[in-house]
């Protein structure tokens, strides 16, 4: 399972709405490859805090929002990962 999938749904969808490239995207916040667009979209790793507030620029949607999103994934990541340590690999049961 992967738990940044809620951030990483809502990058992707954000992304296609606005009309830009995976690689639009990455040379507009100064990185080479459109690889770590990729990697956030599909759930792979999340993008730093201050990248997180460009995107919500470049995006055309409130910060609020994007913050939401992020705050909701990080507690579904900590309940995993808690989870996780707290009942074994197996989770629950």
């Amino acid at each position: 399972m992967k738990e940044n999938k809620l951030l990483a749904d809502f990058l992707r969808d954000k992304r296609i709405e606005s009309g830009h490239s995976q690689m639009d995207v990455a040379k507009k916040l100064g990185y080479t490859s459109a690889q770590f667009v990729s990697n956030w979209e599909r759930g792979l790793s999340s993008p730093p805090i201050h990248t997180l507030r460009k995107l919500s620029e470049l995006y055309e949607i409130p910060p609020d929002m994007l913050f939401d999103i992020t705050l909701k994934t990080m507690i579904n990541q900590v309940t995993v990962d808690l989870r996780k340590k707290f009942y074994g690999k197996k989770g629950k049961g």
